[in-house]
């Protein structure tokens, strides 16, 4: 069995570590060997910071995806559709009305149908 060796904390550090390592760890032994070969593998120092946390990326994010859908909105109001209208203006055809021409006749004559007929006898008349 590993022997333990006591090493003085102040008390509000050692409530601290505590609480982490019974949420994370079995044992504060493990909790703090795990701690110390983070930083030993990892060749940082507990001082240094490590840049900018997941919540201040994803903020920055979050702006800039935001700027670019306003952008593209804008073009697409200032650009995109009134352009689309002007083109599809220009491809609208509309049929021209067709004039008569000069020496064409104004009015066509059509016989009526003539539904019934008189039988004409030719024997009759003779």
């Amino acid at each position: 069995m590993d022997s333990f060796i006591g090493i003085r904390f102040k008390k509000e550090t050692a409530k601290r570590f505590q609480e982490f390592s019974k949420i994370h760890f079995k044992s504060h032994t493990e909790a703090m060997a795990t701690m110390l070969d983070f930083f030993f593998y990892n060749e940082i120092s507990p001082r240094e910071r490590l840049g900018p946390t997941g919540r201040t990326i994803e903020a920055n994010l979050k702006k800039r995806i935001n700027a670019v859908i306003a952008i593209m909105r804008d073009m697409e109001k200032t650009q995109t559709k009134p352009t689309v209208a002007m083109i599809e203006s220009l491809f609208q055809t509309e049929e021209p009305k067709k004039k008569p021409l000069i020496l064409e006749k104004k009015y066509v004559e059509e016989k009526p149908k003539v539904r019934f007929q008189e039988k004409q006898n030719h024997n009759n008349e003779l």
